[in-house]
């Protein structure tokens, strides 16, 4: 089981134990064994609440908790070093100020004082004042529920399951909460601009089952979308291998060093300027539908990636980009910033100034490499349009440490004495507050964010004209109706 958060269900973390060690050394207690599988359930569902607004699900800002053991590199080095290379996105006033507030804790003690030097085994909490991003107000359809299986129509903009800003606005968390559907076993993924077929296993014994069969490729996949222009009559088979360029905004390429793919696609219907286009993928790479279908020259219509200008005048026809990769990243991202919607591909500011900053931790080429992981770790949400089960986490609760955007004057008097109303809040017990608005008990002194007012991205913002139409495994096959976007009468 993954370790709880605040007020888990699960069991607890490491509990200090006073004991003596020889010659006044810091006693570290052992690390207590973690198993894997699914654990979220009723306490870490109440950590928050939903609201919706304006054709958005919103997530009223709440307290979490970051927890790591201590990594093999961290070993001999005092918490002042680390907090200020590896975690540079924050300043080291601001996890001062954190420790002042009783925010760091070591093996459950408060830190007081930052020169502590870290040993094996070391416990590291850190609590934040967390905000997510908003999501589409549309339900999740449940398509199929038996004894072995929870089969839904996932709208766009919703991730799976937990990962970078995203916990409660995922699939897992709005099922437990509003479906009492718990403990559910992730057998495939979809993109979270993505919708439609998602398949969960209710039992570790029918996941395995099922991941079988994708693992011997035995699931038939069928996905839908529109993309731009008149897309050929005949059918077409890209087998372009597909590069990796970042995990962390989630982009990939066209590129001979990438993995081996292979996608047909067959054209539905045309009225003039796009295409709807059905496409049967044969592998589970990472983006493999909208790679395959930019470099045809056919992006989909909407896609907030591969149909920018950043990729330059061919959009990435052809494999053309005349871009390094970090041009073509900084080209997105700068795109995207321009438009107000960095949280369309699921970062922040804070995500890209901790990731620039990562990159120069100093020579150690393991530092780089390492932060670098921990960033992937932290603040990502792996684009999936895959169906891997391979990449499903099986210690979702498990995350490194990282803090709120910091404020060096924060006032520490103020933050003390709205502890525990700010804690109300993180419980979810502070239900009345007017909806859309934040309340003074609802901001935190220590974080900016909650001094940001940040456009909210429209629900047409947040629709992608992919849909996985069609699951069908050797014993079952599951079905979601067409989008209305993919009909033959459909206007923009």
């Amino acid at each position: 089981m993954a370790e709880p958060g605040p007020g888990g269900d699960g069991e607890a973390s490491p509990a200090p134990k006073k004991r003596r060690v020889a010659g006044g050394e810091r006693y570290v207690p052992p690390p207590r064994k973690l198993s894997t599988g699914v654990s979220f359930g009723p306490a870490h569902f109440a950590e928050t609440s939903y609201y919706f607004e304006g054709g958005l699900r919103k997530v009223r800002p709440y307290y979490f908790d970051f927890r790591t053991y201590c990594k093999g590199r961290w070993v001999g080095r005092s918490l002042l070093h680390v907090f200020s290379t590896e975690f540079r996105a924050q300043p080291l006033a601001y996890y001062r100020a954190a420790a002042r507030a009783g925010r760091l804790r070591l093996n459950e003690e408060p830190v007081r004082d930052l020169d502590i030097v870290l040993k094996n085994n070391d416990f590291l909490r850190n609590t934040v004042h967390r905000h997510e991003p908003p999501v589409t107000a549309q339900p999740i359809q449940i398509l199929v529920e038996d004894d072995e299986v929870v089969v839904v129509d996932k709208p766009s903009s919703l991730p799976v399951h937990p990962c970078g800003r995203f916990r409660h606005n995922t699939v897992i968390f709005i099922l437990g909460k509003e479906h009492d559907l718990k403990e559910l076993h992730t057998i495939h993924r979809l993109d979270r601009m993505t919708s439609g077929v998602l398949m969960f296993a209710k039992t570790a014994e029918v996941s395995k089952r099922i991941d079988e069969q994708v693992r011997e490729r035995q699931l038939e996949k069928e996905y839908v979308c529109r993309v731009a222009g008149e897309f050929p009559e005949h059918e077409v088979v890209c087998e372009e291998p597909i590069l990796v360029v970042s995990y962390k905004v989630g982009v990939c390429r066209v590129d001979p060093k990438g993995k081996s793919c292979k996608t047909i696609f067959q054209r539905l219907s045309y009225n003039g300027k796009t295409s709807v286009v059905k496409c049967l993928p044969r592998t589970g790479r990472t983006h493999q539908i909208r790679v395959h279908l930019q470099y045809l020259g056919h992006p989909i219509v909407n896609d907030p990636i591969y149909n920018m200008d950043a990729w330059g005048p061919a959009r990435g026809k052809g494999g053309k980009i005349d871009k390094t990769d970090e041009e073509l990243l900084k080209a997105l991202v700068e795109e995207h910033r321009s438009k107000q919607s960095l949280d369309i591909l699921g970062i922040s500011e804070e995500d890209l100034n901790s990731s620039a900053e990562n990159k120069d931790c100093g020579n150690s080429s393991d530092c780089t490499k390492s932060a670098r992981a921990d960033l992937i770790n932290e603040s990502s949400c792996p684009a999936e349009d895959t169906e891997d089960p391979r990449r499903d986490a099986k210690d979702p609760e498990r995350n490194d440490v990282a803090a709120c955007p910091p404020d060096s004057d924060s006032n520490l008097e103020t933050l003390e004495k709205n502890k525990e109303k700010n804690k109300e809040l993180g419980s979810c017990e502070n239900q009345d507050s007017q909806m859309g608005e934040k309340s003074s008990e609802e901001k935190d002194p220590l974080c900016v964010e909650c001094k940001i007012t940040r456009r909210d991205p429209s629900p047409k913002e947040l629709v992608m004209f992919l849909h996985a139409l069609r699951y069908k495994g050797a014993e079952f096959e599951y079905c979601s109706k067409m989008p209305e976007w993919a009909m033959d009468d459909w206007e923009e």
